[in-house]
Formats: structure tokens, sequence, C-alpha cells
């Protein structure tokens, strides 16, 4: 097994304000708590204990127990969701759609960052516990983000009319999805795996929450995860203070806006994720996940008929707090609220509105977590290794884009000398002598003799262009061969972990792939991996 990697940076595929971040550029300071890395937990540690009621980890504990009741957890996960009870017990947490199957391989890399963060933060303070969360957005609605997965190239969809909250979705359906995946899988051990983990998870369970939790706890309960649902009425009410100030308040509009302007200020090449809206919860049924808007004195539920006046909804709330769902802004906040929580992992768009939110959680009094960008990977099999070393092509060759790939390599292989670096030189030379006679004699020829060199310059540089395209079609089968293989790791000419689907990588490798991720994902690396299995 090969092991290599490269920075973020040097990826070209990571955002300035992402890089920026990794880089802990002091302007950004003012935006987060503290930069994570292992000597910064102490104080997380100390900050974190000072500052979450001891009262919400029983409540937390409590209905982590009844989420449970449907699946077999292992010991070790029993024995996390116990510990949540302790004051000396921290979380470290990723959060993620309710995708089909997973969805993007970058699901298994969130989890195991997660778990990887626990145990090296155990062994740095042994006197702590550190549990690995998984929270599932079981409150979601954007169902046409979660309801397929890519397998060899073709998009395997779950089509439904759906509507409210993914979570309480019906898996109606999806056996029509596991005919289609079981058709192109093969056969083998490691397919017959896939299979029964789909047949299992979906076919077996009558919702998309349960179908995922089997999931979740299917590929990582040996390791202690603990698979949070917030659509819970017990820890919803642990919110219902921080509702009613952004109901009558609107506290977090304001912060969160005045964060966006400060960030923005830093650079302009910073993408604002999210925008704060007036109020930032939903109203949650069955059926319905709609926007709560305050209109002329009343609190209206988006594209319904039902409204509420303000004692009415004081009720509602007061009655039926599980009814009171989140948007992207509020959700940070209702985690940190039943979570002792210390770190959050996860992708760049996710840490960009996490970014937004410092001010927001320091006018709540609740302890702005630290956050940590998940490991990155690209998985190359034994095969592409040795079609990359026969092609010469270096890890930091395959992040090019696939222009600068091909050039660079036709550049190298080639017997004809394609840089014309010194005839531009030399011709630089000569007009610099012109430059001089120009001034001695008529100062009026400078345009003209300017003029000329810029033309013949871009003669240069057309006849070196026509070369080089002359000898990619010479090199054709050395071209195909390069852009074939690049396409393979770099589908859509994107990273591999967005594209592919994890079964993929597992019907070649089987459990050896979570074994391999497992031993050599460094979450506090700041690079990413490229591991040849």
């Amino acid at each position: 097994m090969k092991v290599n990697n490269i920075p973020y940076h040097k990826t070209g595929y990571f955002s300035s304000l992402m890089c920026d971040y990794l880089e802990e550029k002091k302007e950004l300071d003012p935006f987060y708590n503290r930069f994570p890395n292992l000597e910064n937990f102490k104080d997380q540690i100390a900050e974190k204990s000072k500052n979450f009621p001891k009262e919400n980890r029983a409540i937390l504990a409590e209905a982590l127990d009844g989420q449970y009741t449907k699946i077999a957890a292992s010991e070790k996960t029993k024995t996390n969701i116990s510990l949540l009870k302790e004051q000396n017990t921290f979380t470290v947490v990723t959060g993620h759609q309710l995708n089909l199957f997973t969805g993007p391989l970058y699901f298994l890399y969130k989890i195991i960052s997660t778990i990887n963060l626990t145990e090296e933060l155990k062994r740095t303070y042994p006197e702590q516990n550190f549990v690995p969360i998984y929270w599932m957005a079981t409150e979601d609605h954007d169902f046409d983000e979660i309801n397929y997965f890519n397998f060899k190239g073709k998009k395997l969809q779950w089509n439904i009319d759906a509507s409210g909250g993914v979570g309480r979705l019906s898996t109606e359906g999806l056996d029509q999805v596991y005919q289609a995946f079981s058709s192109d899988i093969g056969g083998g051990k490691n397919a017959e795996d896939l299979k029964a983990l789909f047949t299992n998870a979906y076919l077996k369970h009558t919702n998309l929450t349960d179908a995922t939790r089997y999931l979740a706890n299917e590929l990582f309960s040996a390791y202690g995860l603990v698979i949070v649902d917030g659509d819970d009425k017990e820890l919803k009410r642990l919110q219902i203070p921080y509702v009613k100030e952004d109901l009558f308040k609107h506290t977090a509009q304001t912060k969160v806006e005045a964060t966006i302007a400060k960030l923005s200020a830093v650079s302009t090449d910073y993408k604002i994720q999210v925008n704060p809206r007036e109020i930032n919860y939903f109203y949650l049924v069955d059926g319905v996940r709609e926007r709560i808007i305050e209109k002329d004195d009343l609190y209206l539920v988006n594209n319904t008929k039902t409204t509420f006046t303000k004692e009415a909804i004081l009720k509602e709330l007061d009655e039926f707090p599980e009814r009171f769902s989140p948007n992207v802004v509020g959700r940070p906040l209702f985690q940190e609220i039943i979570l002792p929580n210390l770190c959050y992992i996860g992708g760049g768009g996710e840490l960009a509105y996490w970014l937004e939110l410092k001010t927001y959680f320091e006018s709540q009094n609740v302890t702005f977590p630290m956050l940590l960008l998940r490991n990155s990977a690209l998985l190359i099999s034994k095969k592409q290794g040795e079609k990359l070393q026969k092609l010469n092509v270096s890890i930091q060759d395959l992040f090019l884009k696939q222009n600068s790939l091909v050039n660079k390599k036709i550049r190298e292989i080639s017997n004809v000398d394609i840089n014309f670096t010194k005839q531009k030189q030399y011709l630089e030379e000569q007009f610099k002598e012109l430059y001089v006679l120009a001034e001695q004699t008529d100062k009026t020829f400078l345009g003209a003799v300017k003029a000329q060199e810029v033309k013949q310059k871009k003669g240069l540089q057309a006849l070196e262009d026509r070369l080089l395209q002359a000898q990619k079609r010479k090199l054709k089968d050395h071209v195909v061969r390069l852009t074939d293989v690049q396409n393979e790791l770099f589908p859509n000419k994107s990273l591999q972990e967005r594209n592919h689907n994890f079964s993929e990588p597992y019907l070649e490798f089987g459990p050896s792939l979570v074994t391999a991720l497992m031993a050599h994902l460094r979450p506090l690396d700041g690079n990413f991996l490229i591991l040849e299995l």
C-alpha cells in the first residue's frame, strides 16, 4: 500500500476561504474560537465544561437510549452513550444528509475523521472521554439532493413525490432501486455483502431515518459511533428559549448579517454560504416543513393556511417543541445546546457557513466549537497506480487541469523541443536595441517598435501552440491513456469523493476499505491523502 499526500491549496479543488483558514490567516481570527490542534483542545475542554448544563447530559442519554431501541448497538456504542452522562465526557461531531446508500464517498471520510480524532484526543487527554457523533440531517427537506447515488457511472435514483422532513419519508419504492443496483453489481462475497446491507437498511425499515441509522451503525458501530437524530421531542425542548428569541427578537439575523459583512470585507473571493432569515425555523409535521413568517403581528406557515398569534405560537412551542425545526443557521446552535461538543468536522462549504455564526453563538452564551476540515482522499487501485507509473505521472501532475497535464507530459516525452522560451528571450534582446535606436533618432517610432514586438511574440507563441498540437496528434495514444486514467480518478473533472459511492471501492476491496481508511486518515494532518490500495 502506497501513501502520499498533497497540501489542500495545491489541489486546486478548495476555496480561497478554506485555504486561508488552514493557513491560519490572521484576518480570519475573529470568525472562529480556536484553531483545531491538540494543544488548543485543552482550553476548549475547559470552556465547554463550564458552559454545558449537567441536566442536558441526562436528557441526551435518555433520548439516545430511546433512539437505539430499534437497532443492535455495539457494546462500545452503548458504553459511549452511558458515558455522555459524565461531566468528563465530550463529543466530536460530524453531520450529513440522509443520502441514499450514504451518497458520495466522503460520507465515510467524515465519520472516520470524527472517530479518529476522538481516539487521538483520548491518547492526549486520558482523564476525559471522547465520543464520536454522527448527526443525521433527518429534518432536511431537500429530497432531490439525497434521492440517488452513483454506481459505475450510473445514477441510481429513488423517484417518488416527497415533502416534509426527509427522515420521516417511507422507504416505499426503494425495492426498485435495489433491483437496478443488484443487477449491475455482479457476484462475489463483497457484492453479496453490499446487497445484504442495502436490503437490511432500506427494505426492512419503514422510514429513511431508521434505514440510515441502521446503515451507519452497521458500518461503524464497532468503533463506538453514536448516531443522533435531532428530530426528538425531548431534545427539541432544550431549544425552546432560543426559538423564542429568534421568533421575537431576530437576534440571529442581526448577528449573522453583521458577521457576513465583516467576512466579505476580508476578501471578495470569499463566497457567502448562507444568509439568515428574520425567523430561522420551519414548522414541521408529517409531510410539511415550511418556513415560519411573521406578518402583521401573526405567524404564518408558508404555503399553508396555518397561522398563529403570538400567544398561540408560544403555546404551540411549549406543547409541541418537536414541530419547530431549525434551518441551516439554527441547527448548529441546536446541536451545541444538546451535545457536550468540542469540535465540528465538515466539508469546506459547511465550515464556510459555520464561520458566519460565532458572534451569534456568543450572544446566546453557547460555546462555539472548534472547526475542522474533514479528511479528503483519492483512492487509487493497484492497476491505476501501475498506469500512472508507466506514464510517469506524479501526484502533483495528477491534480493539474487536464489540458495542463497533457501539455506538460507531451513536452516531456516529445523528441522535439516545444518550448520557444529561448527564442522569445532572443527576440526581446533584439528589440531592446531597436528601442535604443528609436529613442536616439525619432521617439515617435517607439510605438511602432512596441507593436512589432507584440506581433512577433504572438507569432512565436502561435507557432509553439501549433507544434504542440501536432505532437499531440502524433502521440495520440499516449494522450488517450493519460486522459483516461485521470478521468477515472477525477470523474466529471471533479474529486472522486464527490462522485463515487463507497460501494464501488468496497466491491473491489471489501471490509479492508474501511480498515485502510481508519489507519491512514489523520484528521489533524492538514493534507489531502492519496492512498494506493
